[in-house]
């Protein structure tokens, strides 16, 4: 049975063909997956595991447990934008949280899975904000704030990254050539799988001498997709507009 791999799905009640869809690939594909890994920003925000009880929240993961409870795997990592999801999310989703970086044995292969936002290096105010948003620090005091403002305070933050976003020169945004040949000599990986860039594809990458793999998940701010990876070579699904 393959492993099915999906990222930046950015799900949120104003977005509801993109919920459709994952809904549709829940009850579908991915019930004949071994395992189902989510690669970061499954959902568009998350102001943390308290608000897991409003309604599209709970829908949600309500999709995910019921997939879990088939029998598949479910493996979550942290995004950019959902890095507050926690525990309480995963005991009510039956799945298990990734560390970023994380090796797994898919197939045979030693593969290195990641959200992305760390090799993106050239973003040097990017990876400032990220080095504060994960500190334990910062997160204990967002987390202690009212739900209301820290929904007020994600929105406001949302609006100002589309800004800057815009902004910034395209390359910066991309992954850094180097940091992925660091990161797959690093975990002695022969391929890698990640997501955030927004930019599907399958690329070589030589480390050391030795061409590795490097896949690229789809967004689901378009049509979407996933990576399934079986006995064979690895084939990335995009899905129809």
């Amino acid at each position: 049975m393959p492993a099915l791999f999906i990222s930046d799905l950015h799900l949120s009640e104003e977005r509801p063909a993109a919920n459709e869809r994952f809904i549709d690939f829940l009850e579908g594909k991915a019930r004949s997956a071994q395992a189902l890994y989510i690669l970061g920003d499954l959902f568009e925000y998350w102001i943390g595991d308290d608000d897991l009880g409003a309604p599209f929240n709970a829908v949600m993961a309500g999709m995910l447990r019921a997939l879990s409870q088939q029998g598949v795997a479910l493996y979550l990592m942290h995004g950019n934008r959902d890095f507050l999801m926690g525990e309480r999310f995963c005991a009510a989703t039956g799945a298990t949280l990734l560390r970023d970086p994380s090796v797994h044995d898919i197939h045979g292969v030693k593969t290195l899975l990641v959200h992305g936002d760390t090799l993106c290096t050239d973003d040097h105010d990017y990876q400032a904000w990220r080095r504060t948003a994960r500190s334990p620090e910062w997160q204990r005091e967002f987390l202690a704030r009212p739900r209301a403002e820290r929904r007020r305070l994600i929105l406001g933050l949302r609006e100002k990254s589309k800004a800057v976003i815009e902004a910034k020169p395209a390359d910066i945004m991309d992954v850094n050539a180097a940091a992925v040949a660091d990161a797959l000599r690093l975990h002695g990986a022969e391929r890698l799988v990640h997501g955030h860039t927004h930019r599907p594809g399958q690329h070589r990458v030589e480390v050391d001498g030795r061409v590795r793999g490097r896949w690229v998940l789809p967004d689901w701010y378009g049509a979407g997709g996933y990576l399934e990876i079986g006995a064979g070579e690895p084939r990335l699904v995009k899905f129809k507009q």
